[in-house]
């Protein structure tokens, strides 16, 4: 314990030096499969936590299922499979809570990110039981990773993304009905460019997280191709219906995921990769406009992979978050508001 509430105080300075490793606990350890990643994050009612990610042999592999472990009184328990889906992979778990109370879980699956397909569940009863498995129509999505944006008014906002071996392009799917019926609006994008050969030749933003700036004004931030090598942003000013064009922000990426919030208190967080090159090191950054940031943690920075971060705001509070640990763990780390400058 003193050890992790030195670290928690060094994470204050935007250092970890001292520190063997991130302040926090593996969700489920051991892991109940060789290999995990795309894990999601949710605050229940009673303020305990649910977390998700899908896990198995190898990402792709026909037996990889959703998984996920719930945070009952500062403790993680057992891990128990959420979802499977017979001999075909499944990927990018998202829970969240629509307007009406319901816990929804969306997942993909399929062979690989350019023939998926969706589906997903809902439960009643905060996670304890589960609706049957619903696969959605052809080209819809629900939140492709990054947990959506629900308004006061109980509009949800979702980023959502189409990869294709060319180009990769993000949308938002929209509803004003507790998740019935969706309108799907975009494509976002950016202005093509010559591909660097890094990525297969393809170009483009996917992945995107959502988050309210003023009003009716409302930004996504996504995850970008190596071409392109920095997050990217882009504006809706009509509750989401239109966007702009995407563009690069200051914020290096190494085509991996991210995730932001807006705090209660107006500032803008970020967990990402402060990298054009590696899934290392992984840092979290505060912004008081959502343009300019400043990195003030670091949660990782040896070799290895440290991706695909999840990052809400608890009722408390203090922010919560999730990543994959070198693809064998999922890593967690409870960060008090006042450690964010």
């Amino acid at each position: 314990m003193r050890r992790v509430l030195s670290c928690l105080l060094l994470l204050s300075t935007g250092s970890l030096a001292g520190c063997a490793q991130a302040p926090g606990e593996y969700v489920a350890d051991p892991s109940p499969t060789r290999s995990c990643h795309a894990s999601t994050i949710v605050e229940l009612k009673d303020g305990s936590l649910l977390s998700a990610w899908f896990g198995g042999k190898d990402e792709g592999a026909p037996d990889v299922a959703i998984w996920s472990a719930r945070r009952e009184h500062g403790r993680w328990q057992k891990p128990v499979e959420l979802a499977r889906e017979p001999n075909i992979a499944t990927y990018n778990p998202v829970l969240f809570h629509s307007a009406d109370g319901v816990l929804w879980l969306y997942y993909k699956f399929g062979p690989n990110p350019t023939e998926w397909s969706a589906a997903r569940r809902f439960s009643r009863d905060e996670g304890q039981t589960w609706s049957p498995v619903a696969h959605l129509p052809a080209g819809l999505y629900g939140p492709i990773r990054e947990k959506p944006l629900v308004l006061p008014d109980g509009t949800i906002l979702s980023g959502t993304s189409v990869e294709s071996y060319h180009s990769w392009a993000s949308w938002i799917e929209r509803s004003t009905d507790n998740g019935q019926t969706w309108t799907k609006h975009g494509p976002i994008t950016l202005p093509p460019s010559p591909a660097d050969g890094n990525d297969k030749g393809r170009h483009g933003i996917i992945q995107p997280v959502v988050v309210p700036v003023e009003g009716q004004h409302y930004r996504l931030y996504a995850r970008a191709t190596k071409d392109i090598g920095r997050i990217c942003a882009a504006d809706s000013f009509d509750g989401g219906l239109t966007w702009t064009a995407a563009r690069p922000t200051s914020l290096p990426n190494p085509n991996s995921g991210i995730d932001a919030v807006r705090l209660k208190d107006g500032r803008f967080v970020m967990i990402y990769n402060d990298s054009s090159l590696l899934r290392t090191p992984l840092n979290l950054a505060v912004s008081t406009d959502g343009e300019t940031w400043r990195n003030f943690a670091t949660l990782e920075n040896a070799p290895g992979e440290y991706s695909y971060p999840a990052l809400i705001q608890l009722a408390s509070g203090d922010l919560a978050m999730t990543y994959t640990w070198n693809r064998k763990k999922i890593r967690f780390v409870q960060l008090a508001l006042d450690r964010v400058p």
